[in-house]
């Protein structure tokens, strides 16, 4: 029990990272509610259970030491982000139909495997997703040693612990919907929007050129 708890407590560091998935997932959140945040924070951790897998396996020997420089995955990783970050961004506000209708709004995709995918797929096509289980497996297996049940609990343990608070991130999200102004929403929709598609952009232009060379120190 003791290296679960350790476990999860290292898998907070994961669940407080604002990359483009915990955008996405308070956004969505917001405009359709609890039920399809948890199903993209499912989403999510499907994804990283599979990274997570494929990292023990050593199968990411395919993506090289670190997954940022493969130019195909950041490549494709990019473009996704930037296609859904433009639909966020042009997304338009229905809460003033909700109130009008006295209903929930139901225009838009509903089923739960869209939402699942979008989770799925914003966070497996994350580089930096799979550097930090990777870096994580190599510490873990630096300790434990290689087919280490240790390791495993270690691992299951920081996964839940990731699942857990995008849970709690959904929860908190839907209940302050009812603060949240048509004009807040459209604009949260449009920032939500254009942080997924300068990430993007940026895993595109990073991989082809290092900017990093111009940044100043």
């Amino acid at each position: 029990m003791g290296v679960f708890l350790e476990g999860y407590l290292w898998g907070l560091s994961l669940a407080l990272l604002l990359g483009p998935a915990f955008f996405a997932l308070i956004q969505t959140s917001i405009r359709r509610g609890f039920k399809y945040g948890f199903l993209m924070a499912f989403g999510i951790f499907l994804s990283d259970a599979l990274a997570v897998s494929l990292v023990y396996l050593g199968a990411t020997q395919l993506l090289g030491e670190d997954p940022r420089k493969n130019i195909y995955f950041s490549i494709t990783g990019g473009i996704i982000m930037v296609i859904f970050g433009t639909i966020t961004a042009v997304k338009k506000d229905e809460t003033q139909r909700e109130e009008k209708e006295g209903k929930e709004y139901a225009k838009g995709p509903s089923k739960p495997i869209v939402y699942i995918s979008k989770g799925f797929l914003m966070n497996f096509f994350n580089p930096g997703m799979w550097f930090f289980w990777m870096t994580v497996a190599v510490s873990i297996t630096a300790r434990f040693g290689t087919h280490n049940s240790s390791a495993v609990i270690f691992l299951a343990g920081m996964l839940l612990s990731v699942f857990s608070t995008d849970s709690l991130k959904c929860f908190v999200s839907h209940k302050i919907k009812p603060w949240m102004k048509p004009r807040i929403t459209v604009w949260m929709n449009r920032i939500v929007g254009v942080v997924l598609i300068l990430f993007g952009i940026y895993l595109i232009l990073n991989v082809m050129f290092d900017i990093s060379q111009f940044i100043p120190e």
